[in-house]
């Protein structure tokens, strides 16, 4: 991996943002709604209205604009929220760690659980430890992420009482709590992540037990510990961050859900909270934001990639 492919990625990266921020823009144009009025309600007179129009540039051209907007972008200025008059940058990212903190926990756990379950499963092709690893994996994909929060919620939280419905409470304020209060949406993201990981892994590591160079590693006298650790695992594992790259355009998409069922002030909430007001500076703040996530994710996984896989260069 070389700073020359470093560089090329960074600028598909921005390239990729900019068409984003373009289309963002637009479709926001494209809006039922008209600022002035979302900020003064309907009863402001004609003159208030004309009034906010000249102060937010709405009379501008849409590609003016856009550019103001752009401008503001590179300098960090996310602009200023029609519905609490508040600058919508810091709003946005302290919403983005906690929507990170439930994503991260998610993905830790599916780590846990996907990548053992998976491999034991292929070790145990047509045994009883393989037909229930499917049965966990057709149960995560065949229930949405509504469907399993309710279930949840009403055994968990509300038959049984053992653990809070909904609300959010940070780590630094009580870790205990916290965490009590992260394990039914953690458990509801995980579900589908270990589904889907569970299956690749399973499906990857069959594969590479039957290649040549397993049964040579074998034929050398090489310890089955040794053989599976390093080279079945490690080979095993490469399409795998691709998936997990790839679930977090999923994560993006569900957490939304989760957060409005759990009550979790994420970036998620936020954003439907600002579809709801027709607040436009936060609906496009969080729209760049999560597009933003999403390359990032993905450079990671090419970077993974190249790190487990030496045979992978990126010249």
């Amino acid at each position: 991996m070389s700073i020359a492919w470093l560089l090329r990625r960074l600028l598909t990266v921005l390239y990729t943002l900019l068409v984003v921020s373009i289309v963002v823009f637009g479709l926001t144009q494209l809006l039922p709604a008209d600022a002035a009025v979302t900020l003064l309600g309907e009863n402001a007179t004609p003159e208030a209205l004309a009034a906010v129009r000249l102060r937010l540039g709405l009379n501008d051209p849409a590609w003016l604009q856009y550019w103001h907007w752009l401008s503001g972008l590179l300098r960090g200025d996310f602009g200023t929220s029609m519905r609490t008059e508040q600058p919508v940058g810091p709003t946005m990212f302290i919403a983005l760690g906690r929507s990170l903190l439930l994503g991260g926990l998610s993905i830790a756990v599916m780590l846990v659980v996907a990548i053992p379950l998976g491999m034991l499963a292929a070790l145990r092709r047509g045994k009883a430890a393989d037909v229930a690893s499917s049965l966990i994996s057709y149960l995560g994909v065949s229930l949405p992420e509504f469907v399993t929060a309710t279930l949840l919620l009403i055994v968990v939280a509300d038959q049984f009482q053992l653990l809070p419905a909904t609300g959010y409470v940070a780590p630094s304020e009580n870790l205990a709590d916290s965490i009590r209060h992260l394990i039914l949406p953690v458990a509801t993201v995980s579900l589908i992540l270990v589904a889907h990981v569970s299956r690749m892994v399973r499906s990857e590591t069959i594969d590479v037990l039957n290649s040549d160079y397993i049964r040579a590693a074998r034929l050398k006298g090489l310890p089955p510990r040794t053989v599976l650790m390093r080279h079945v695992l490690r080979n095993a594992l490469l399409p795998t961050i691709t998936i997990v790259a790839l679930d977090v355009g999923y994560l993006l998409g569900g957490i939304i859900v989760v957060e409005e069922i759990f009550a979790i002030p994420g970036i998620g909430r936020q954003l439907i909270v600002a579809i709801t007001t027709r607040d436009l500076p936060s609906i496009q703040a969080g729209a760049m934001i999560m597009a933003g996530t999403y390359a990032i994710a993905n450079t990671l996984a090419d970077i993974a990639y190249a790190t487990i896989d030496k045979r992978i260069r990126y010249d």
